[in-house]
């Protein structure tokens, strides 16, 4: 099993999730973040005084996927939340070693 993260823009979200749910994944978790990258934010004005936004707002969603499913979650995630504009986002694949179920103490691939 494989945890796949990627932060992507907000307003990719539920395309992103629509996209992998017609693929065949079941869950994820969703969490509202800040950050920067190559972006480094951006210079905004406020009552006349200007100010660095360094931290942007984007998206973080978080999937576990059988080791066979990832690649097509990755593609999906790539072909639906680009623009090919800075700031896109990223992603990130880890190692799983164990997922559990609570409700029912299934274990591994069975308990996603």
């Amino acid at each position: 099993m494989k945890k796949i993260e990627a932060i992507v823009r907000h307003y990719k979200l539920e395309e992103v999730k629509d996209a992998l749910t017609d693929i065949g994944v079941k869950g994820m978790t969703v969490s509202e973040i800040r950050g920067f990258g190559r972006q480094k934010g951006h210079k905004e004005q406020y009552r006349g005084a200007e100010y660095t936004v360094d931290f942007l707002p984007k998206v973080k969603m978080e999937i576990v996927a059988a080791d066979e499913d990832v690649k097509s979650v990755i593609d999906t995630i790539l072909q639906t939340a680009r623009t090919g504009q800075i700031g896109d986002g990223k992603i990130f694949v880890t190692n799983l070693e164990e997922a559990i179920r609570i409700r029912t103490g299934e274990t591994g691939a069975e308990s996603l």
